[in-house]
């Protein structure tokens, strides 16, 4: 969506660009940058240029621009972190590294290119154009905190959804929002909870058509839709990017996002973050990680089975009825901590001083080493190395009337340990609140998943995971 249709002077004397404008200029450096990017890497390793080099640089400005314009990258960014402008880039970028290497495997020009060429150029090239995002970023930043190039913002609904755009207006200055005031067919003018109240929708419309604002956020709910699409209409008189926000307050979204069924529009509400490219990477550092994970404990795991051996008459594995991905019955592995295997309808969780753990049980369970046997339903694909833990079927069934959202736990793999284990929330749950701490801890952990969130859990679990006064 662009700012506004022609260039033009603002009160403050500011300049407002073109979003076309802008546009064009990323295209141009994004092509600079990876031809440049491609003469660098050649002078590196010491190749002389010539026509297929050429060519591969051609192909490899053609396709990127392609790819970009198809996943909208050279949109406006103000509004979004840099972190998903930079992961919409890395995609592109990818995307046309696979395209150039079908090309080169299809039609190879003059014997093809020089492997270490190609490679360093891939890396060189998103190094350089993630270094110019962030470079512009901070440009921009600097020139939005002194008011430059700002955009004046008017937020129409005068609600808690509202205020919360308000105050992430306020407190991300690196957009260059400047809010001019919220308005509300409620409320003709004043204040209300700090807000200051500019007047109902006819003064805001006006506002607009006077080039007084360029954007405007509509926080209406979701049953006044009659009401959003006339504003949307009446808005369309003005120059003023508009801007609807879902009330998608009313929902417990789980990795809610846009989708389309055909060409309809669809919001996913609960959703798992392990879909597409972020599956295989979750899935790759579960089989690295438990691969050197079960190299490094065979010999603890063959001393402990012995111990257990030693111990007290019975298996040296225990496999238990859990819940695993979409709520699907998996075996889990365990070693044997009890006198008892219970896996029915009725399983009591262990208590302090439970008769029914064995002496090496109770050093096992203290230490969560009793879950190591696990690590093969990791690589098996049944459970993660990071995740909420899976409980036993009878507390499922138990929890799942009891505690609201429980069985979004399982939208994603179970783990080994998770974001609850290592602030606290393990061990008897002998309370309905513990449990639910523990389920709000894994609905965080969904909600906010990413690569460096697990690998700081599984860090965490080193550090303090491995001892827990509350399990017994």
């Amino acid at each position: 969506m662009g700012w506004s249709h022609v260039e033009r002077d603002v009160k403050g004397g500011y300049l407002r660009r073109h979003e076309a404008k802008m546009a064009f200029i990323h295209r141009l450096s994004d092509a600079l940058i990876i031809l440049a990017s491609l003469v660098v890497a050649m002078r590196l390793t010491g190749v002389v240029g010539s026509d297929r080099y050429a060519f591969l640089g051609v192909c490899g400005v053609a396709l990127c621009q392609m790819f970009a314009q198809s996943h909208d990258l050279y949109r406006s960014w103000r509004i979004a972190r840099i972190r998903h402008e930079l992961g919409q880039l890395a995609w592109v970028w990818g995307l046309t590294v696979l395209a150039l290497m079908a090309v080169d495997a299809l039609y190879p020009i003059n014997g093809g290119y020089e492997s270490q060429v190609a490679y360093l150029w891939y890396g060189l090239v998103l190094v350089a154009l993630s270094g110019s995002r962030i470079g512009l970023r901070v440009v921009s930043r600097t020139l939005r905190e002194q008011g430059f190039n700002t955009r004046q913002v008017a937020i129409l609904g005068y609600n808690d959804l509202g205020r919360r755009v308000a105050g992430r207006i306020r407190s991300a200055a690196w957009m260059g929002l400047r809010l001019e005031g919220v308005f509300d067919d409620r409320c003709r003018s004043g204040r209300a909870h700090g807000e200051d109240l500019h007047g109902d929708s006819e003064a805001l419309l006006e506002r607009a058509r006077r080039g007084e604002v360029d954007m405007v956020f509509i926080t209406l709910p979701l049953r006044a839709e009659a009401r959003v699409a006339e504003l949307v209409s009446r808005l369309s008189d003005t120059t003023a990017t508009v801007y609807v926000v879902p009330d998608f307050l009313v929902f417990e979204l789980l990795h809610g996002r846009w989708g389309f069924l055909g060409d309809i529009p669809v919001v996913s509400v609960h959703d798992s973050p392990f879909n597409g490219v972020s599956g295989w990477v979750k899935r790759a550092e579960d089989i690295i990680l438990a691969s050197l994970a079960l190299a490094l404990f065979a010999l603890p795991m063959v001393a402990i089975a012995l111990a257990i051996r030693w111990d007290s008459p019975g298996p040296v594995f225990f496999r238990q009825r859990r819940y695993g991905l979409d709520g699907r019955e998996i075996r889990v592995w365990k070693f044997r901590t009890m006198t008892v295997c219970e896996d029915g309808d009725r399983v009591p969780q262990a208590r302090r001083d439970d008769p029914r753990v064995t002496r090496v049980g109770h050093w096992l369970r203290r230490t969560s080493l009793d879950e190591l046997p696990q690590l093969f339903n990791v690589l098996k694909g049944e459970m993660s190395l990071v995740g909420p833990r899976p409980h036993a079927v009878a507390h499922n069934e138990q929890y799942r009337r009891l505690v609201r959202g429980y069985m979004l736990r399982y939208k994603v793999p179970p783990g080994m340990t998770g974001w609850a284990q290592v602030n606290g929330w393990r061990g008897e749950t002998d309370t309905l609140d513990k449990m639910t701490k523990r389920v709000e801890h894994d609905l965080y952990y969904i909600q906010n998943w990413s690569l460096w969130l697990d690998l700081k859990i599984l860090a965490l679990t080193l550090v303090r995971g491995f001892k827990n006064a509350g399990a017994y």
